[in-house]
């Protein structure tokens, strides 16, 4: 894949966060009578913002979800980052071997990204300027609002960009604003089905570890070899 500019997504890509905060989710929200398993909320809401999620879930059970509970939610998950937290498999050697411009989208809030990636030592590879939430645009994913905010911001034309997400709803954004998008379905709340939802949103390759990334995107240190077997593309 041609390209100038490449975007992460953080929770799932960067950091293995959605396997925790997944489990977190299911036990707080079935204590307050919205049943759900941590799969039904990994096929759901990773890859939405807090607020999206909230909008489904009272469409879903047909009343609102208190206002403390979103609360908890996030700071159980803040909470348990510091033990639990850790970056993806092969990810530091993924951004070891880029040279040129990356950045960082995501639907966590600033804060949240920030801790992450310094909590897990990935904080070296971004500059604070190049990590952009969903609530510095209007629309949060499936819109391609915060991709377009982030390709604009690092001077780049959405067509010279790829993204690497890891959720159906991020999929959708990157392919509503005009970008090559590497599906990876290495991260640890992915299940079977995933790599299928990331290929029917419009992933145009997926990646099940980030050693399979370099070649997808045609970076010299992962070109050829065996890793190369790792990552599929679309057919």
């Amino acid at each position: 894949m041609d390209h100038d500019l490449i975007i992460f997504d953080c929770d799932g890509v960067l950091v293995d966060s959605e396997r925790i905060a997944v489990q977190i989710e299911s036990r707080l929200l079935t204590e307050a009578g919205f049943p759900l398993t941590p799969a039904e909320i990994a096929a759901s809401f990773v890859g939405l913002s807090y607020g999206s999620m909230m909008t489904e879930l009272e469409r879903r059970f047909g009343r609102s979800v208190p206002e403390e509970l979103n609360q908890r939610m996030q700071s159980e998950a803040l909470a348990a980052f510091p033990t639990e937290l850790e970056p993806t498999p092969g990810i530091v050697e993924l951004l070891g071997s880029i040279t040129g411009p990356r950045c960082v989208a995501s639907s966590s809030d600033p804060d949240r990204i920030a801790l992450s990636l310094r909590l897990t030592g990935l904080d070296r590879w971004f500059d604070p300027g190049s990590l952009f939430s969903a609530t510095m645009v209007d629309r949060g994913k499936p819109a391609p609002d915060l991709f377009l905010h982030a390709a604009a911001a690092m001077g780049h034309r959405p067509d010279r960009c790829v993204v690497i997400e890891d959720s159906p709803h991020g999929v959708e954004a990157a392919v509503a604003a005009g970008m090559a998008v590497v599906g990876y379905v290495g991260g640890g709340h992915a299940g079977p089905a995933l790599s299928d939802r990331l290929v029917a949103a419009g992933a145009d390759a997926i990646a099940d570890h980030h050693r399979s990334v370099p070649p997808i995107l045609g970076l010299g240190p992962g070109r050829g070899g065996p890793d190369q077997s790792a990552g599929t593309a679309k057919p």
